[in-house]
């Protein structure tokens, strides 16, 4: 799915939300918002996961209610559109952690704000679209972000190495030793994220609702799961 249509996807959210387009619903309970953050190992299929999951979610939802959306690479968009940031500032989000000597030299010339304070503007971001419901957030220590709330459904997606590897050669063209380099760096750089801010462990399956192999389900049987697992959790309530 392109990029270009990740954000209008975004956007109808967003505009969902701000219309007042919830408070037209007919006399009865209130509709349960519910949202699902997806943290995952690096090829376990994580955006592909959310966005079928997003399509199968929608299609489940009564008539009138909010659409699904993916917040994944649009989320550091909409951290820096909720923050008045600039957009050059995208550069320094990434879900690792810049240099300690960069982030102090920066904030000591005024360059951009330290590592600590886009963090905790993104966890904000974060924390608010799952509050709002009817997204699936991806990455960014989601299932500690949004630990407390009860409508929230934390899945963790990994798969062997192997598996992994392969995938992400085939995706990314790379040769098999650069995507294995890829799968493992990027793999540190999000354990790295959740211990320097969050001092928690990214692989502790205690933090999440679902561990899922994707190496041994097929996306549309960790979506049945996923779905099933919604549809069956008292804070979760309906779609």
């Amino acid at each position: 799915m392109s990029k270009q249509l990740t954000l209008e996807q975004c956007m109808t959210f967003l505009n969902w939300q701000w219309s007042g387009s919830g408070r037209s619903r007919p006399p009865g309970p209130p509709l349960t918002r519910t949202a699902i953050t997806i943290s995952r190992q690096t090829g376990a299929g994580g955006h592909t996961i959310a966005m079928r999951l997003a399509e199968c979610l929608q299609a489940l939802s009564p008539a009138g209610s909010p659409p699904w959306t993916v917040f994944d690479r649009n989320l550091i968009e909409q951290v820096l559109q909720d923050h008045h940031l600039p957009a050059r500032l995208a550069e320094h989000l990434p879900e690792d952690t810049a240099p300690q000597l960069e982030d102090i030299l920066d904030d000591l010339f005024g360059l951009r704000p330290d590592s600590w304070t886009l963090v905790q503007q993104t966890a904000e971001t974060l924390l608010r679209l799952a509050m709002l419901g009817h997204v699936i957030l991806i990455g960014r220590a989601g299932a500690v972000v949004a630990a407390r709330l009860p409508h929230v459904l934390h899945v963790r997606l990994v798969a062997p190495l192997e598996v992994r590897v392969a995938r992400v050669q085939a995706d990314r063209k790379l040769s098999r030793k650069a995507a294995e380099e890829t799968v493992l760096r990027e793999d540190r750089g999000r354990a790295r994220y959740w211990k320097r801010y969050y001092n928690a462990d990214i692989e502790d399956p205690l933090l999440y609702h679902l561990v899922i192999n994707t190496g041994r389900l097929s996306c549309d049987e960790a979506v049945a799961l996923i779905v099933q697992s919604m549809r069956t959790r008292p804070e979760a309530g309906r779609t």
